[in-house]
């Protein structure tokens, strides 16, 4: 293994809160494998680069030497994590939690060692716990200082409703650190309370305490709100080659460096070159985002693929282009008592959005057109012979060829 004070430049860079980094260098002066927890609930069944952040940081851990534990929460995904929200979250059935988390696996591993990974399901041990162990469990555990929670705190001042349920998922999830018995436990910043929690209970019953390490929530394409399906500023791990690489030329200057520390296979000290970089104006940003775009491509796609997306892209956009397989799809062209087919749903079938709320927006913004025309904003009916055999293009890299 690496000396401690290289480990830990590693471990640090691009994240966000380590309690308490001296337990941390403590246990890693032991100079034995170190066990690393993530817990994942499958709430959904695709992943984006904002997912994949924690992911990275395991990576090197995995790198350095370290085993890591991905825990499945099919337990704890059936009450929800509250970290965040404003509101209760809605139930998923068992069925629901099994189909996410098996392409939740399979896309993790995209970025994870498949053989340096240790995955887990907590509803191995969550659900056969009886009456009298969970109240156990329950009894280590305070209500003032769960309310304490910044997102239960707001709720409870707004007065809006939390569910009792909701009180036992720190308990659940702690409880996982002590079922692997956890050296290290990450998370996004947001999951700093659920983290502690796992130190306490760990404390409690006569454990070493897990160290709670955080990542930042990356920033969307928009780079203003983080990245998320509902705020359609997203990175799909499963987007296309030359969509992936197009939405990341896509985002502004100011967050390549960010992009470069959390989404990238870059050397820490190759991404604080790129940092110094852009703090001294010697940085090409356009050339440092098109490197950028080629590595996170190559990461998901395979080594050569960002090469082979870039050559596509610059016939796009620098020659204006059509790109070459643009993909097709035999749609049914419902019409309403007007007579019109309603564009959103349309779009949403040839995966030119998420959802039509999104599509909708798309429209009303300028950013749809149909066979090179422009669709007027609130156009959200049109004519099925505007649609047949249409080429319909969303912004500068989506593109769907109706048949």
């Amino acid at each position: 293994m690496l000396p401690v004070e290289e480990q830990l430049k590693i471990i640090t860079s691009g994240t966000m809160q380590i309690v308490p980094v001296e337990e941390l260098t403590a246990k890693l002066g032991r100079g034995v494998p170190l066990n690393i927890k993530l817990g994942v609930d499958p709430t959904s069944p695709d992943l984006h680069l904002g997912h994949a952040v924690p992911l990275r940081k395991m990576r090197q851990f995995q790198d350095l030497g370290h085993r890591v534990t991905l825990i499945i929460g099919n337990g704890t995904a059936l009450i929800g994590d509250p970290s965040g929200r404003d509101s209760t979250r809605p139930p998923l059935s068992e069925e629901q939690v099994e189909a996410h988390a098996k392409t939740y696996v399979e896309q993790a591993m995209k970025v994870l060692d498949p053989e340096r990974t240790t995955i887990v399901h907590n509803g191995d041990w969550l659900k056969p716990l009886d009456l009298s162990q969970m109240l156990g469990l329950m009894s280590r555990f305070n209500v003032a200082r769960i309310l304490e929670r910044e997102d239960f705190h707001k709720r409870y001042e707004n007065g809006q409703a939390i569910a009792l349920h909701e009180f036992i998922y720190p308990v659940l999830q702690a409880y996982d650190s002590v079922v692997i018995d956890a050296d290290l436990e990450m998370g996004g910043n947001d999951q700093i309370f659920n983290l502690l929690a796992g130190r306490d209970l760990m404390r409690a019953m006569g454990l070493e305490p897990q160290v709670a390490l955080t990542v930042p929530l990356l920033v969307g394409l928009d780079g203003v709100k983080k990245m998320s399906k509902s705020y359609g500023n997203y990175v799909g791990l499963t987007d296309e080659p030359n969509d992936m690489y197009g939405k990341i030329m896509s985002i502004n200057d100011d967050i390549i460096p960010m992009y470069f520390r959390l989404c990238s296979t870059l050397t820490v000290d190759e991404v604080d070159a790129i940092d110094a970089a852009f703090a001294d104006g010697s940085a090409d940003p356009y050339a440092m985002k098109r490197a950028l775009a080629r590595n996170i491509v190559d990461l998901y796609h395979g080594d050569g693929a960002g090469q082979v997306a870039e050559g596509a892209f610059d016939r796009q956009f620098k020659q204006n282009e059509v790109p070459e397989d643009i993909p097709e799809f035999a749609l049914e062209l419902a019409t309403n008592d007007d007579g019109l087919v309603y564009l959103a749903k349309v779009m949403v079938e040839a995966k030119l959005a998420a959802s039509a709320g999104e599509a909708r927006r798309l429209i009303d913004g300028g950013g749809v057109k149909i066979d090179g025309e422009a669709v007027a904003p609130k156009s959200y009916n049109v004519e099925p012979a505007l649609l047949a055999g249409a080429l319909i293009q969303v912004g500068k890299r989506r593109w769907a060829k109706l048949v």
